[in-house]
């Protein structure tokens, strides 16, 4: 089975005191101590974003590591990323992380890694690269749609609740067809895929939701997706 789970906000960046979605992401794998990689690349692999990843999946039954595309851990990226049971893909400049990853060739080995079961998880950039479009800041100033990979149908949006711009532009983007319809996300949620199909919705706190927008006979519809509660 392919998984993808694609996080509005949340995880151990976000909410390093409440663990709901992490531990959910590593529970997919079914394995006892699941070997889950850390891709900092929007982040310019900060040294500080890949501590507190350590920091906090040490603490969790799982073998964490990191991929740097500017330290490379492995001559044979390939092998390396088809060795984990789980790759996670940090928040940052999801431009940039997509610039890097073709150059790398990195995109093409997670397609083959999520082909061969190896579960895909991220948040914001993390989580919009996995759609056909995005939402995002990566331009530096107002938030533009952006081409992504494309491993999921339709547009993403993260953050709707977290960044109070992000709703606002949106709607617009959906309305004015600049993006194709999709997923808005909040802070604390998490869209599950299987197979390419919305499998659940779960949140870290009761209130975060997600919601799937479109045009409808020249109308835009926002409708509400159940979310199930991990507390």
């Amino acid at each position: 089975m392919r998984q993808i789970i694609a996080m509005g906000g949340g995880g151990f960046s976000m909410e390093p005191e409440n663990p709901l979605l992490d531990v959910y992401i590593l529970k997919q794998s079914q394995k006892q101590r699941p070997k889950v990689c850390f891709v900092p690349t929007a982040s310019g692999d900060a040294e500080n974003y890949i501590s507190r990843f350590y920091q906090a999946f040490n603490s969790h039954e799982c073998e964490p590591s990191h991929l740097s595309l500017f330290s490379p851990p492995s001559g044979d990226l390939e092998e390396y990323v088809l060795s984990k049971d789980i790759m996670y893909v940090g928040g940052g400049n999801t431009k940039n992380l997509l610039a890097l990853w073709k150059e790398w060739g990195l995109d093409l080995i997670l397609k083959k890694a999520y082909q061969e079961g190896v579960i895909l998880a991220g948040i914001s950039a993390g989580s919009i690269c996995w759609f056909e479009e995005g939402v995002s800041d990566s331009f530096g100033g107002e938030l533009k749609p952006l081409k992504s990979l494309g491993f999921l149908k339709g547009s993403n949006c993260p953050h709707y609740d977290g960044e109070k711009e992000r709703r606002p532009a949106y709607e617009r983007l959906v309305w004015s067809e600049e993006v194709m319809g999709g997923y808005a996300v909040d802070d604390g949620a998490a869209l599950h895929f299987n197979d390419e199909e919305l499998f659940k919705v779960v949140c870290s706190r009761p209130e975060a939701g997600a919601y799937y927008l479109q045009m409808e006979e020249g109308k835009l519809r926002e409708n509400k997706l159940p979310t199930f509660y991990l507390g």
